[in-house]
């Protein structure tokens, strides 16, 4: 009958330790929901996918070592951006797939115009959301590491910064994407000069320009 307990109660008292945590941590993230769902959107511009990030930030939370988090909303918000760039990502490669690289625009076969203009959509409001939110070099650092997977010496390399300086540059930028900054002002030109180095990079594959474009940006040499 108690064959789950030892002889002091401690396996008791261990599962109910178990539970609260769960009941806390639901509660935890449905209070946070809202702005999760949000931030979500702003990124991938996408009511449905958006969704499926909410989803899929909940299912990570559930499996999470809660007892090492001290700050949970932070981390649901780091989760949540961190899944919504993923969607973004994919939804280049895709483009990077389906497009011929002799073309001046990326052209997606499989798609209709509405799938096209959507995802297209999506890249330019996460981009909007990286400059809004993050200063040139931490946006330069945030976008090669977490975007493209670059090792932190070449980020160094390319922005001329050293490796700490880089590593301090992308945990300012996690910082600032999960909290809630005042957004600066874009300039539409510059706005649009990434984007399209953006589209460049995942149609051709070839990720210099793009680096040119977030070193320059970033106050390095062009």
């Amino acid at each position: 009958m108690d064959t789950h307990l030892t002889g002091n109660g401690q396996g008791r008292e261990t599962a109910g330790t178990s539970v609260i945590a769960l009941e806390d941590a639901t509660s935890v993230f449905v209070q946070a929901r809202p702005g999760l769902l949000t931030l979500a959107r702003q990124i991938v511009g996408n009511a449905h996918e958006a969704e499926d990030v909410i989803q899929e930030t909940w299912l990570r939370w559930q499996v999470a070592d809660r007892t090492a988090v001290s700050n949970p909303s932070a981390l649901l918000r780091t989760t949540a951006v961190r899944l919504a760039i993923n969607v973004v990502r994919s939804a280049w490669k895709r483009r990077e797939s389906c497009a011929d690289p002799s073309l001046p625009e990326p052209m997606d076969h499989h798609a209709g115009p509405e799938a096209v203009a959507e995802r297209q959509d999506a890249v330019e409001r996460a981009v909007l959301l990286l400059m809004e939110t993050l200063t040139p070099r931490q946006r330069a650092a945030y976008v090669l590491r977490e975007g493209f997977g670059y090792p932190y010496d070449r980020i160094a390399e390319i922005l001329h910064l050293s490796a700490v300086n880089t590593r301090q540059q992308v945990a300012r930028a996690q910082r600032r994407l999960t909290g809630d900054r005042e957004r600066q002002p874009v300039d539409a030109v510059a706005h649009r000069r990434l984007v399209q180095a953006f589209f460049s990079a995942a149609q051709t594959g070839d990720l210099r320009h793009l680096e040119r474009v977030l070193s320059t940006d970033a106050g390095g040499r062009p």
